[in-house]
């Protein structure tokens, strides 16, 4: 598969040089691009029993070309969703343990001293690949995880004053624990902006944890469960192929001036003390245009705005000290947000 999904082998190049095909039909080429963003759900369940929100929302970020956070206590998944994504994805993979000793240069790579050539060489880090697990984000000080703001970004790495672009398409998948655990250290407000969802993994419900034990103790590994058996889905040409579907999609004024008024709410709005910025407004469009394309849909849809609004805006604003200590949390007031702003009828 690339940019465009031949519908018929009639649609194919001629090898013998005869005339170039006719463009496919943007509808064939939408329904193909579903389908396999389907199939991609379907795999991911096999390997992450009892997440089937937090499967959808991590291929909303991948259709949409954005970085996602995810938050949990340990022995949820997180991790194990990133490696079944990565066992669907023909791409370079690689992972980061975020320790408290880890350097930025572990992560971007660093400018070494050849004795024979006698002049100094880049060693490029781990993220430059198209699949970066950022493992456990939160447990390393703050000067490390700067290290990913450019990347995630500007899609480069400036080392030894040379910016380098790394492989197309790029997504960073970082999880961390809860910021009131031993041992972590909260994300800065920039960093914290550039992914574009964060997502809150929970306790899987009674009949799905009997399921996943189940499966996981006849698996050979002592713990977990395999994703061995995932077969590759996707090539890199193929996510960049989906990306450019779904950000053609077509999308109503009305509902991007949802989107909008829906970012705009958060600054204005009682009880948050800090809102969301316009990298929000983007997201949610961005978001919606994928959550369209998922669901087999020909254009954007409030309704595809409002399932990721959570996401998008729960790490860009932040509660009113008055509301943190009634114990309310961000999700319980963007709900109200959610409630209350009115989204357009089409």
């Amino acid at each position: 598969m690339s940019e465009q999904f031949p519908e018929s082998p009639a649609e194919m190049p001629d090898s013998a040089g005869g005339p170039a095909p006719a463009p496919a039909n943007p509808a064939a080429q939408r329904q193909r691009a579903s389908q396999l963003a389907q199939a991609l759900r379907s795999d991911l369940q096999k390997a992450l029993i009892g997440q089937s929100a937090v499967i959808d929302d991590v291929l909303t970020a991948l259709i949409a070309g954005g970085h996602v956070l995810v938050e949990g206590v340990p022995g949820l998944g997180k991790t194990l969703l990133v490696r079944a994504l990565a066992r669907c994805f023909s791409g370079e993979f690689a992972r980061i343990q975020f320790t408290p000793d880890l350097m930025p240069s572990d992560v971007t790579g660093h400018a070494v001293y050849d004795l024979q050539s006698e002049q100094f060489k880049l060693r490029k880090g781990p993220v430059f690949t198209n699949l970066l697990l950022a493992d456990e984000i939160n447990r390393a000080p703050a000067k490390t995880q700067a290290a990913l703001l450019e990347v995630m970004q500007e899609r480069q790495v400036t080392l030894e004053g040379r910016a380098l672009a790394v492989p197309q398409p790029f997504m960073v998948l970082a999880t961390q624990n809860p910021i009131e655990q031993e041992g972590t250290y909260p994300l800065p407000e920039a960093e914290l902006d550039r992914f574009m969802l964060k997502l809150r993994m929970d306790y899987p419900q009674a009949d799905e944890e009997v399921q996943m034990v189940r499966q996981v103790t006849r698996s050979a590994r002592a713990d977990m469960l395999e994703v061995t058996p995932l077969r590759p889905l996707l090539q890199a040409k193929d996510v960049l192929a989906l990306q450019k579907i779904a950000s053609d999609l077509p999308i109503d004024d009305q509902v991007l001036d949802y989107a909008v008024r829906l970012a705009r709410a958060t600054r204005n709005w009682p009880g948050l003390l800090l809102g969301a910025g316009p990298r929000a407004s983007i997201a949610l469009v961005r978001g919606g245009r994928a959550r369209a394309l998922l669901r087999g849909g020909d254009f954007v849809l409030p309704d595809d705005i409002k399932h990721c609004a959570l996401a998008v805006l729960r790490h860009r604003v932040r509660l009113s000290p008055e509301l943190e200590i009634e114990g309310l949390s961000v999700d319980q007031v963007l709900l109200q947000l959610l409630d209350q702003v009115a989204a357009p009828r089409l």
